[in-house]
């Protein structure tokens, strides 16, 4: 098989990837980076400069990050859905994939990693940043997104930046009744047959959240 995709099913990164491959039934080899599999660890840091995942070998050629990687999917590997349309669409697309990963993703991260550094190491201040950050960014997106998708009718890179995003973001900072499109965007996302595969697949792993996943998703 051409297209192998070394990830974890609990990495909002890797889902991100897992969704387009799903979405558009790609034909891929999963190589789960879990302790049962060594090799698999062994063959992504010869690939990956700082052993950092998703990553996808095409042939045995390496794309890394989660966007360049769907890139190359619709470039190489087109399916039903097409990932960054043409033109103004397209910008959209790009513009709202940026956001999620720069601005979602990247402050839901932060209250994350605090808790799994060292004793005496933990940054209160940047933790309260990216909470407050956390809920600028989902302001913004009230005013901003689509229906159904992210960018309207089509399903897109957007979205599938926008699912793992949302989908733990609400985690640590719940979307809540004030933003009633954001909330109901992310519930559509989850009924994205690709995207409930996503999170059904990473269920087991809930307890790697060392916030502790809440019962209600």
């Amino acid at each position: 098989m051409s297209l192998e995709l070394f990830g974890h099913p609990f990495s909002s990164y890797t889902q991100k990837v897992l969704i387009a491959l799903w979405a558009n039934e790609t034909p891929f080899q999963y190589r789960v980076l879990e302790s049962d599999y060594p090799e698999n660890f062994e063959a992504l840091k010869r690939h990956s400069p700082f052993g950092l995942f998703p990553l996808l070998l095409d042939g045995g050629q390496p794309v890394i990050e989660s966007t360049p990687i769907i890139e190359h999917l619709q470039a190489h590997h087109p399916g039903r859905n097409e990932w960054i349309p043409d033109g103004e669409a397209g910008r959209r697309v790009r513009l709202l994939d940026r956001f999620f990963d720069l601005h979602v993703m990247s402050n839901m991260q932060v209250p994350v990693a605090d808790k799994l550094r060292p004793e005496g190491m933990q940054d209160a201040f940047g933790v309260k940043r990216a909470r407050v950050r956390l809920h600028t960014a989902y302001d913004w997106l009230e005013g901003e997104i689509g229906e159904p998708f992210a960018t309207g009718e089509q399903f897109t890179l957007a979205d599938c930046a926008a699912a793992p995003s949302l989908f733990y973001a609400d985690w640590i900072e719940e979307i809540g009744e004030k933003r009633p499109r954001l909330r109901a965007y992310r519930s559509r996302l989850l009924e994205h047959p690709a995207v409930a595969r996503a999170v059904e697949e990473g269920r087991p792993y809930r307890s790697y959240f060392p916030l502790g996943a809440p019962d209600r998703d």
